[in-house]
């Protein structure tokens, strides 16, 4: 019963992020159109440079901190000791309050040697409009650890859902206010930043009010059971220590591949002023790919990422249950959704990269993104499985191996990109973006394969997958060209994708590459199944 009970929570729990991060991703993109008109490119170059540096002090917060308290709090109320429980969330959210005022007077004070950094001064306005963000960031991520453990997603997902619409409304309305005051540009992109600061607080207040109402012992009733609760209570030396031989690497990887995202900015801007560019014009072109390019490069992921949030504090449980048997078909499972999401999407992003980007975008701006957002997709699938990868080897208690394979990765992403943009300029940004997490997937689905024992078959894992995959994006491209001949190209865009998902789709079944075990995993997955077994898709 408790294992039934834990994946109903779980699946739940990654309806609800799924739709979420949706929705955050589609009011982030709603959020850059406007900006993209407001501010142009290099509005926007001033603004991303400084998220960058608000990324990476983001990570080095955050990455690792949330996902240790997850596990704890788990395998705690596994054990039935509810008090320890409520000792971690005392002990991390003393944490998280240091950490992050430590980050904000870090990035507030020392915006100016970042600006000058990556060759964008005008940049430290806008870094130290967004420092204050760290704070309050912290203190929810805390609290999202905390509901995590729980299995319980949907104080996360409004407070998500709240910090993207601030950015969109308020940051849009202050840097329209800054335009009509004459304000210069990058001083323009530094009110747009204010949203983002508006959201955090906001979101943060929601996730606070949250804890205060949340009746925990609905939850660990399932715990406790007729043996009553476990009194036994760890010290908080001990407590701590844990805390962060767990959260350090995870923290390290995650903010290695962010250090990594820091360097690459930093990069190409002084690359290119090298070539003879001024710092404007490279703030543009730096501006353009990581407003148009990456937004879209990043879309297919937010499918997955709730997958990966969730079966961390899962799978540490069935572990702790001995539920050898549950944590084998999650873990198989995950990652073969990563690829059959990733695949597809990557490649038809790929093929119809400039219509995509018309949808939304002036045309002078599509022109520079489309053939280096067509170079990046493909990337969009190793990022996928490698979110659920890191959760699979964190929650298994190898938190090491994801740092190995991003420091690989972060070493395969530089060398590659300072070489690439001196030859083909901006283009070798993607394609080192391609490198990179190639190198990190292959890393990571070793140690997994040696250290963890678990491992699909890599033709149903990637191979059954891509030639699904491929077909729908031939099929997105050329139904493109020939519907656009008889209507709006807008229209024909998005009747291009249907006919590639409908394609992808009646394939993948064709060749097996789901199979009813994993479908049975789904919410109402027993009457999917019956339905689709009927029509001979699936056995």
């Amino acid at each position: 019963m408790k294992t039934k009970n834990n994946v109903k929570l779980f699946f739940s729990g990654v309806l609800v992020l799924t739709i979420t991060n949706l929705l955050v991703k589609v009011i982030g993109l709603m959020f850059k159109i406007p900006m993209n008109h407001i501010v142009g490119d290099e509005g926007m170059g001033y603004y991303n440079s400084a998220y960058t540096f608000y990324t990476y002090l983001y990570m080095v917060s955050t990455a690792g901190l949330p996902t240790a308290i997850s596990i704890m709090i788990s395998d705690s109320r596994a054990n039935r000791q509810i008090k320890q429980v409520k000792r971690i969330y005392h002990i991390a959210m003393l944490l998280f309050i240091v950490i992050g005022i430590v980050s904000t007077m870090i990035m507030f004070f020392g915006a100016g040697i970042m600006s000058t950094a990556i060759g964008a001064e005008p940049t430290k306005y806008s870094i130290m409009a967004i420092a204050p963000t760290l704070l309050f960031i912290c203190i929810s991520s805390a609290l999202r650890g905390y509901f995590q453990g729980y299995q319980q997603m949907i104080p996360t997902a409004i407070s998500q859902f709240l910090e993207a619409a601030c950015k969109l409304g308020i940051g849009v309305a202050f840097a329209l206010y800054a335009i009509n005051q004459g304000f210069e540009i990058y001083i323009v992109a530094a009110y747009a930043t204010v949203g983002l600061t508006s959201g955090a607080l906001l979101s943060m207040m929601v996730m606070v009010v949250s804890k205060l109402f949340f009746k925990e012992k609905q939850y660990d009733a399932q715990f406790i059971g007729e043996l009553g609760e476990n009194d036994e209570v760890t010290p908080v030396g001990a407590l701590l220590k844990k805390l962060i031989l767990i959260a350090l690497p995870i923290t390290i990887s995650a903010s290695v591949m962010s250090l990594t995202n820091l360097i690459d900015a930093a990069i190409v801007q002084r690359l290119l002023q090298t070539t003879g560019l001024s710092q404007v014009a490279a703030t543009e072109l730096y501006g353009n790919y990581t407003s148009l390019a990456v937004p879209m490069f990043n879309l297919p992921p937010v499918l997955i990422y709730p997958i990966s949030y969730s079966i961390v504090p899962l799978l540490a449980a069935a572990r702790k249950q001995g539920d050898s048997e549950r944590c084998r078909v999650v873990s198989e499972s995950s990652m073969k959704v990563a690829m059959i999401v990733g695949i597809p999407c990557g490649l038809g992003l790929a093929a119809l990269s400039e219509p995509i980007l018309n949808l939304f975008y002036k045309q002078s701006s599509v022109q520079l993104a489309a053939p280096l957002l067509t170079l990046l997709a493909p990337s969009t699938a190793f990022i996928c499985i490698l979110s659920v990868s890191n959760a699979i080897l964190q929650s298994a208690g190898f938190e090491r191996k994801p740092l190995i394979s991003m420091l690989a990765g972060a070493c395969v992403k530089i060398i590659t990109n300072f070489f690439l943009i001196q030859f083909i300029g901006m283009k070798g940004t993607p394609i080192s973006t391609f490198l990179c997490y190639l190198t990190v997937t292959i890393l990571n689905l070793y140690f997994i394969r040696k250290h963890v024992g678990v491992m699909p078959k890599l033709s149903g894992l990637f191979g059954k997958p891509l030639v699904s995959g491929i077909a729908c994006a031939v099929a997105a491209y050329f139904s493109f060209d020939l519907i656009s001949t008889v209507i709006s190209p807008k229209i024909a865009v998005v009747a291009a994708i249907a006919v590639a998902a409908v394609v992808y789709v009646v394939l993948l079944f064709l060749v097996r590459g789901i199979s009813g075990d994993e479908i049975k995993l789904l919410p109402k997955g027993a009457k999917i199944y019956s339905i689709l077994n009927k029509l001979r898709l699936v056995k």
